[in-house]
């Protein structure tokens, strides 16, 4: 059985839903520090009149690198959510599935939530109920709260192991920070998530590639976003 475990970031490039579907255990691991300008709280989606990508934050309450991400609240005022709509419609408007998709990716924002970990593990429980694809999650917060304070690689082994894993996927990134002879040695088999690159249409010149999953869903469908989830390698 493989598992990944993943910090939660907020409608995340096509890349981490590779990883959740090249995962049968999928771990949000939100019980470790929270990055100031990570991605976290912070994608791209496409900027229609520009052609290419721009920026967008959920706004969080007194973030600190010396909290860990499940103790980062959101702030999701009734301003922002309408600020955050009015650039899904502006720049996405015209895209074959906004009218569809849109109230998906706002539904989220209508609860309150404790932290943001809640609130984007609820945004993933939208996108694959849209989907009709079946998604399960853990939170390493609760899940093995007794492994924080190991080193970064024996406690993602520790966690692949309490999952009943015994193959660990991490995103391509993870190449330069972990050995797969180390894990080896540890029991666990460590393979690497290698996303593939799909164009289709944006409605722009130029394709812009590695934006939020928000534009994969607008100008894909059901079936395209589902390719798009299995297109990846494992190394």
């Amino acid at each position: 059985m493989r598992a990944a475990i993943m910090q939660p970031y907020i409608f995340p490039y096509i890349g981490y839903f590779n990883l959740i579907h090249a995962s049968d255990f999928f771990v949000f691991y939100d019980d470790v520090n929270y990055v100031k300008k990570g991605w976290v709280n912070r994608n791209r989606m496409l900027n229609k009149g520009a052609g290419d990508g721009m920026l967008f934050t959920l706004p969080v309450e007194k973030a600190s690198r010396n909290k860990v991400i499940s103790e980062i609240k959101p702030l999701v005022s009734p301003k922002w959510k309408n600020s955050f709509y009015n650039k899904l419609y502006y720049n996405y408007k015209k895209a074959p599935f906004f009218g569809e998709v849109v109230d998906v990716l706002m539904d989220p924002f209508s609860k309150d939530y404790s932290d943001i970990s809640g609130l984007i593990a609820e945004s993933f429980v939208s996108i694959y109920s849209y989907l009709n694809v079946e998604f399960e999650f853990f939170r390493s917060s609760v899940l093995s709260p007794e492994t924080r304070g190991l080193d970064k690689a024996d406690r993602l082994i520790e966690i692949t192991k309490k999952a009943g894993a015994d193959v660990y996927v991490n995103a391509p990134g993870g190449e330069e920070i972990y050995s797969k002879e180390y894990f080896n040695g540890k029991g666990v088999k460590l393979l690497f998530v290698k996303p593939e690159i799909r164009e289709y249409d944006q409605g722009v010149e130029s394709f812009v590639p590695w934006l939020s999953i928000i534009d994969v869903l607008m100008f894909c469908s059901k079936v395209d976003v589902k390719y798009l989830m299995s297109s990846y390698t494992l190394e």
